[in-house]
């Protein structure tokens, strides 16, 4: 318990009066006097304002629980979200305290006793949290020492000010609170202004957003109707607005987000809404309006890591992704960026060699324009890949209109954005050779050619002997090995790991829990035998048919060759006797099959959106950024699985096709799900890509609509298959009637139109109508505009 003061002082009321001056309104306080204490643990670990609005205190951290912030809280929502921290860089252990001295010194101990933060000032005879989220320090004359409105970390809060000279600091990530790589700075010229940094030393690039303001007393104002940057002058720079939600009614904070994005959010103060800031609360402004775009220092990395590039999301936040074969240095902190997935090219290799090691994957609208370093104009598209590939410094070029322009390593300042006719052709390895290292020609020394008869006689022995060795062990170790383990070796050489059957039975408890079935195949729940006890998905094919054979090895080899943060990964196999076993990440909320009809009610509008957008992408990147192109063949909800961030994970590719590079068209049985099946299985015609758009296209109907693709049960044909109540909706103009009931969806009903009308194109009947998945994704970022799609002359053919 704090301690408490008896006022019974005429002075001591004055004191209590200019405590208050600074408040936009007269409030009730607690006063924590000279000699007060806080612990991480026990009775006394934070100090409440007097309404309980907010703490001030120890905060055990989202990701450790055993190691501490000394923090300001929100303590009335679940979320308790942090507005203010002093020692992200370096949290404290049990043991810690932080106290106010009897010379009035405020300072944070760790276990040892050494100090690892202080307030900096002497003399605080008290300390108050008050109700606007402001902790004071003050003196005995009632003048405050220091207040974390005046030394904010990340956070503004209603009522306060940020003066020339004042910045607030991004911390790393979400859950990581050390130094970040981004400030808002209010400049002592009177500018306002947003610079990325360089964790954690804070050393300052370009500017990427700003007010270009000037004016010796401008001060950055959160007001009741939003925030503002008051000028000298009068002048009033908006940056952002509340709109009509009052602080009486909803909690307001202004956060300078890890992302680099400044960003205001609200959340009634009912209480009825849970979940997290950017859940539960609601960003009603933000600053700048696309961060991924107007990043362009001359140095450092922008919004995303080295070789990567950056996507603003439906979500409003940065996503940030890895060219074709080069994947994130550690996939829970994507802002250090991306590596190549392949050994560098040798600059000793000569044209031919080069030509054969190496090959282009082309990109479409996406750029580092920071890391050209050479560029030729008037030539053609052949000449520019020539230029690059024969220039061991180029990894990347870009082509359009005649110009070609070369980057190295490592690319900066990566964004996505409409770039016309521009390719961007990405030098990888051919043939999946990213496991092995190009070789370097042997150059001879002409000044030793007395050496190389010699020479040449000894090395020819010596690999005589060699192969002979080689050729006995192999011998007797393929006389040893059933013939069928075989290509399991070759599985094992894509990186998987290759498991026993007995490791699978006993990680999945003799395959008790069962996740899921299909035609020739069971899915169990289980925990590998590691040190963080990995969950895993096991699925079991239980038909060893010469068939489910070959449908084994084309899922293996297909996903093994994929990687994508929208496509669920395979980590390991077993092909042992007649057992033929696949691996997978395990996928915690489910199928998105049970996401959206699940007995609880429709999910919400905002959480479905970027599920579409991230199924979109994958099947994007199957078709079209692989080294091989996939088909799926089976688009459906019950084949998009959900992981611990609802981010959509294309799932199960046994029934895809996997095809050469120069192959367009295949036939192929029928396959697919009934309701999902595009109308040219039954035509005998070529099948393509196409079929997967047409699958998405019901998909995302359903996703909309929260309603299954068929209805038996309905009164009419036309009420009863989805794609034809939705397109006579659309017709009438009555599009409301897709999302009745869905409030969230209904404030949002140009967003709703778009998405009908991406769908309504993705089942066209004639497959040449329907767009690539490309161009879908762009339609639903809103990157490119969506026509009026053509009324579909027939969908019956798709479910009959």
């Amino acid at each position: 318990m704090a301690s408490f003061v008896l006022f019974k002082h005429p002075c001591v009321l004055l004191i209590m009066l200019l405590l208050f001056l600074g408040a936009s309104n007269a409030q009730r306080y607690r006063n924590m006097s000279s000699g007060s204490s806080l612990t991480p643990l026990g009775r006394n670990t934070s100090w409440l304002s007097p309404s309980g609005e907010f703490a001030f205190g120890f905060y055990p951290l989202p990701t450790n629980s055993s190691v501490f912030l000394l923090a300001i809280w929100f303590v009335k929502i679940s979320s308790k979200t942090i507005v203010w921290y002093a020692n992200g860089d370096n949290p404290v252990e049990a043991g810690s305290k932080v106290v106010l001295t009897t010379d009035g010194r405020f300072s944070l101990e760790d276990s040892t006793g050494s100090e690892v933060w202080n307030a900096g000032i002497t003399n605080a005879s008290y300390a108050a949290m008050l109700d606007t989220g402001n902790f004071m320090l003050v003196d005995s004359q009632g003048s405050p020492r220091w207040q974390s409105f005046r030394a904010p970390s990340d956070t503004m809060l209603p009522s306060q000010v940020l003066d020339l000279g004042s910045q607030l600091s991004a911390h790393l990530m979400d859950d990581d609170y050390s130094s970040g790589r981004f400030t808002l700075r209010v400049q002592i010229d009177g500018n306002l202004v947003l610079y990325t940094v360089a964790a954690p030393s804070a050393f300052q690039y370009d500017a990427y957003w700003a007010t270009s303001t000037v004016g010796n007393g401008s001060q950055l104002v959160f007001k009741e109707s939003g925030i503002y940057f008051d000028q000298r002058d009068n002048t009033t720079v908006a940056i952002s607005s509340s709109g009509v939600q009052s602080t009486q009614d909803f909690y307001q904070r202004a956060t300078l987000d890890a992302d680099g994005v400044f960003r205001h959010y609200i959340h009634p103060r009912n209480g009825s809404t849970v979940g997290v800031w950017s859940d539960g609360w609601t960003s009603v402004a933000f600053q700048p309006p696309d961060i991924c775009q107007v990043t362009n220092s001359v140095a450092g990395s922008g919004a995303c890591g080295f070789n990567s590039y950056c996507r603003f999301d439906e979500d409003q936040h940065v996503d940030c992704e890895c060219p074709p074969q080069y994947s994130f240095l550690d996939a829970d902190r994507k802002y250090r960026g991306c590596k190549p997935d392949f050994a560098a090219q040798s600059c000793e290799a000569d044209a031919s060699e080069t030509q054969e090691l190496y090959e282009f994957t082309v990109m479409t609208n996406v750029d580092w324009p920071s890391s050209d370093y050479e560029q030729y104009g008037s030539i053609d598209e052949e000449q520019c890949r020539e230029e690059c590939l024969a220039d061991c410094f180029c990894a990347v070029a870009t082509y359009g209109d005649g110009n070609c322009n070369k980057k190295r390593l490592p690319l900066s300042i990566g964004r996505t954005g409409s770039y016309g006719n521009k390719k961007v052709l990405i030098k990888v390895p051919k043939g999946n050779r990213s496991e092995s290292v190009p070789p370097c020609p042997i150059r001879q020394n002409k000044g030793k050619r007395s050496w190389i008869l010699p020479g040449s006689l000894l090395l020819g022995a010596a690999v005589f002997v060699l192969l002979a060795a080689i050729l006995v062990v192999t011998y007797c170790t393929c006389s040893r090995r059933p013939r069928e383990l075989q290509p399991a070796s070759s599985l094992s050489a894509l990186g998987l790991r290759p498991f026993t059957y007995d490791e699978l039975r006993e990680a999945s408890d003799g395959f008790s829990e069962e996740l899921g079935r299909g035609g020739s195949s069971v899915v169990y729940k289980g925990f590998l035998q590691d040190a963080a006890r990995t969950c895993v998905a096991i699925k079991k094919l239980d038909k060893v048919f010469p068939e489910t054979q070959k449908e084994f090895m084309n899922e293996v080899e297909t996903i093994a060759r994929t990687y994508h943060k929208n496509l669920v990964r395979l980590l390991g196999f077993c092909y042992e006797g007649a057992e033929r076993l696949l691996v997978y990440e395990y996928m915690s909320k489910g199928s998105l099959m049970g996401f959206l009809f699940a007995d609880g009610g429709r999910p919400e509008w905002n959480r479905r959106i970027p599920i579409a957008l991230g199924i979109a992408r994958g099947l994007q990147y199957l078709h079209e950024e692989c080294f091989s192109q996939v088909i799926h063949c089976d688009i459906k909800p019950q084949n998009i699985l959900l992981d611990d961030n609802f981010t959509a994970r294309i799932s199960d590719f046994g029934l895809a096709k996997l095809l050469r590079t120069d192959q367009t068209r295949t036939k192929t049985d029928i396959r697919g799900t009934k309701g999902y099946v595009a109308p040219e299985w039954f035509k005998n015609a070529g099948i393509t890509t196409k079929v997967d758009v047409y699958g998405f296209g019901v998909v995302l109907l359903e996703i909309v609509c929260c309603r299954r693709n068929v209805r038996p049960e309905a009164q009419s044909e036309e009420e009863s298959v989805l794609a034809y109540w939705v397109n006579d909706c659309f017709r009438d103009g009555r599009l409301e009637l897709v999302v009745e009931g869905d409030d969230q969806a209904i404030s949002d009903m140009k967003r709703v139109e778009r998405l009908v009308k991406v769908a309504l194109w993705c089942i066209q009947e004639d497959p040449s109508l329907r767009p690539t998945m490309q161009k879908v994704t762009q339609m639903l970022d809103g990157s490119t505009a969506v026509p009026v799609p053509p009324d579909p002359s027939s969908y019956i053919s798709s479910i009959q």
